[in-house]
């Protein structure tokens, strides 16, 4: 018997029944001060995130006005957001508080589908948005005759379908072999990190397949955000008539353009950071987490302070509440004089 053939019947000897198993997220090597720290600053964060989000969710839902298919993109770039920095920041605020950093095989599954999906989402999704805007731009008279609400609907009903079969594709693939350990080396659940976990000698077609899916995905981005804003500024340097409407226009592309930047920025300085050798470990594990904090950050934020519908309608919000405090503080004082 060849080592080659011995060392694959230990290995078949050795798998794990993943349905029994707990799987032990890796460590960031912290002290107990240092996640105490990181613990205060990841709660500020998250909650600013999903606060954010969720405002905008609530305005964009409540708002008749604002029931525009650029906005209903928007809607779902939230939902998305909330996603990516739910999948992640929560358990490992929790892995930094306990020494218990098991997980179940489920919930790390779980876990790595949303991660990806975040990922996935984003791109398709920002570009449908760079298509909305080349065609109120370009093609101002038949906006509303392509961009239906069944068109709309039908996009965005197309980009999630995409995303979840691309997904669960790279998960079939992924557990089609069986594993031979528990111990992750990142921290948080992804594929790559479950891979390695797997008895495969050959993951020769997982790789391939991730990164097609991935360069797909990014030169998906990187195609309609240079044909579409190719497009509108000739567009917009050839008629020189209504400038203040091609102000307003740029002014929206600029701000979906920084949104998809930050994004792109935050997977570049992961590829950046790893590829560094002095870089610290410590670094290098914060910094793999920068694309699904920063976006879901930052992204509500922008849109809010940049989009004047957006701001008009938080405005409104704002001042009605106020109005209404104050006339019920005033109602009541006029009561006690009264009495």
């Amino acid at each position: 018997m060849s080592g080659s053939d011995l060392q694959v019947m230990i290995m078949e000897n050795r798998t794990i029944n993943v349905l029994d198993a707990l799987f032990v997220m890796g460590s960031f090597g912290l002290s107990h001060q240092g996640a105490y720290v990181t613990i205060s600053f990841g709660i500020v964060i998250y909650c600013f995130a999903v606060g954010c989000n969720l405002v905008l969710l609530i305005l964009i839902t409540t708002n008749r006005s604002l029931h525009e298919p650029m906005y209903m993109f928007l809607l779902n770039l939230s939902v998305n957001d909330l996603i990516g920095i739910s999948a992640v920041v929560p358990r490992t605020m929790w892995d930094l508080l306990s020494d218990d950093r098991s997980i179940t095989f489920s919930a790390c599954l779980l876990q790595a589908t949303c991660i990806h999906m975040y990922g996935g989402a984003t791109l398709l999704i920002m570009s449908i948005m760079a298509f909305d805007r080349y065609i109120a731009i370009c093609y101002p008279l038949r906006y509303h005759s392509i961009m239906t609400r069944s068109c709309v609907l039908k996009l965005i009903v197309s980009a999630w379908l995409l995303d979840f079969l691309m997904i669960y594709t790279l998960f079939a693939l992924m557990l089609r072999f069986p594993f031979c350990n528990t111990a992750l080396a990142n921290h948080y659940c992804d594929n790559v990190s479950l891979l390695l976990l797997t008895c495969a000698k050959d993951t020769t077609v997982n790789n391939i397949y991730g990164l097609f899916i991935t360069g797909l995905l990014h030169s998906l981005g990187i195609f309609s955000m240079v044909f579409s804003y190719t497009w509108i500024l000739v567009t917009c340097l050839r008629n020189k008539d209504n400038k203040e409407s091609k102000g307003k226009a740029l002014h929206t592309c600029a701000t979906h353009l920084l949104v998809f930047l930050i994004y792109e920025l935050s997977g570049l300085i992961i590829v950046l950071v790893s590829r560094f050798p002095y870089a610290p470990p410590i670094l290098k594990k914060f910094m793999s987490m920068s694309f699904m904090i920063f976006p879901p950050s930052l992204n509500p934020v922008i849109y809010g302070v940049k989009t004047k519908a957006i701001q008009s309608k938080l405005k409104q919000a704002f001042t009605s509440r106020m109005f209404n405090h104050h006339g019920n503080i005033s109602g009541s004082k006029k009561v006690e004089s009264i009495a």
